[in-house]
């Protein structure tokens, strides 16, 4: 019985209010006020981002300038925000995108709902989209934060050739995600478009 009174008395002891709570809260402001303000001053002078931020996404090529992307849609299907759409297609030979069967004919990310979280690259199986560090992406006008394929896409480098191109004479899938293929063939033209990727593009 005593126990239970000890221990009664002390929750009421503890519940009573205390003199120095006020003080330490005040301490903490107090404090703050004599310490050195951190100011950026940005957009003059922009802050360099860690190697790995999660920035703004990019669909990338095969070092012949083919696709990687193969319109699995692992990405939409991981993103918890459901910010992306993607819409698959098949590859003919006389119109070619990327070494596979299929490949990315609609490929879109809605900037208004993207939480940069990075689930979608991990769900990736051909290491098509990635991440830049770039990080303003702001806008005045929802259908600006829509990015298309064509906004996502990769630029050309050096040995690249735009798509659609038929793959590496001699080669097949497997020598493209073996590394196998360094640059486009020599006498590789880019093919011509169909109606319906013009379409896709307008």
């Amino acid at each position: 019985m005593s126990d239970q009174s000890d221990r009664t008395g002390h929750a009421e002891r503890g519940d009573r209010p205390s003199i120095l709570g006020p003080a330490a809260g005040f301490g903490v402001t107090f404090k703050a006020m004599f310490k050195k303000r951190l100011t950026e001053q940005y957009p003059e002078q922009k802050k360099p981002t860690a190697p790995r931020f999660h920035g703004r996404h990019q669909l990338n090529r095969h070092p012949d300038g083919l696709e990687k992307c193969v319109g699995c849609e692992l990405c939409a299907w991981a993103c918890p925000a459901d910010a992306i759409y993607v819409e698959g297609a098949d590859n003919q030979d006389e119109e070619r995108y990327s070494p596979g069967e299929r490949y990315g004919a609609v490929y879109q990310i809605n900037y208004a709902r993207c939480i940069l979280c990075g689930l979608c690259i991990e769900a990736c199986p051909t290491r098509a989209l990635t991440m830049t560090n770039e990080y303003e992406l702001a806008d005045s006008s929802r259908r600006d934060l829509i990015f298309t394929k064509e906004q996502l896409l990769v630029g050309l480098s050096e040995g690249m050739v735009d798509t659609p191109h038929a793959i590496f004479p001699g080669t097949d899938e497997g020598a493209y995600y073996r590394g196998e293929v360094t640059s486009a063939a020599p006498g590789t033209v880019q093919q011509e478009r169909t109606e319906r990727d013009k379409e896709v593009q307008q």
